[in-house]
């Protein structure tokens, strides 16, 4: 009898370790853009995801990402794999060109903010001068953020360097 109760128990206790690691070390779901203090910077937060594949194709093709890996902090307003589909056809594949770097690396830089800006923050402003030197206009309607013409979908994802906010549009620069 107390062989069968300690191999019960020793299986119950296995299974809770199991699921405990399950839920406190699965970043991937949909949706799920990030709830537990992370130990990465923005860029390996962001391709840890999953639903930024594109963003981190198009850092890498505009030489950005050691800039994005460095100490910051910095706050990104993050476009979505879908938000880049949203795109008209061929944009992405022609601004991924080595020869178009330049113009992909200022669409991409406007979407930074210097500093840690906090969603609390956010909601306080009227604009945010983004590291490309332009300026984002935000604006706040109830629960609704939005920055330029996306809507802010997820605040406040902690990486080592910074915080990103989730959008469904990428924004242009003026």
């Amino acid at each position: 009898m107390n062989n069968i109760t300690f191999l019960t128990r020793k299986k119950l206790i296995t299974l809770a370790i199991l699921m405990l690691s399950i839920v406190f070390t699965s970043n991937s779901h949909a949706g799920d853009y990030g709830k537990y203090k992370a130990k990465k910077d923005i860029v390996e937060t962001a391709v840890a995801n999953g639903n930024f594949t594109t963003l981190a194709a198009a850092l890498g093709a505009a030489d950005l990402v050691e800039t994005l890996q460095n100490k910051g902090p910095f706050t990104v307003f993050a476009p979505t794999d879908e938000a880049f589909a949203k795109l008209p056809a061929g944009t992405v594949e022609s601004l991924l060109k080595p020869e178009n770097k330049d113009k992909l690396a200022t669409i991409l830089t406007y979407h930074v903010v210097p500093g840690k800006v906090k969603a609390k923050d956010v909601v306080k402003l009227s604009s945010a001068k983004t590291v490309n030197g332009q300026s984002i206009g935000i604006q706040v309607n109830g629960n609704t953020v939005t920055v330029d013409n996306a809507n802010v979908i997820a605040t406040d994802v902690e990486a080592s360097n910074g915080v990103i906010h989730v959008i469904d549009n990428v924004i242009l620069p003026k």
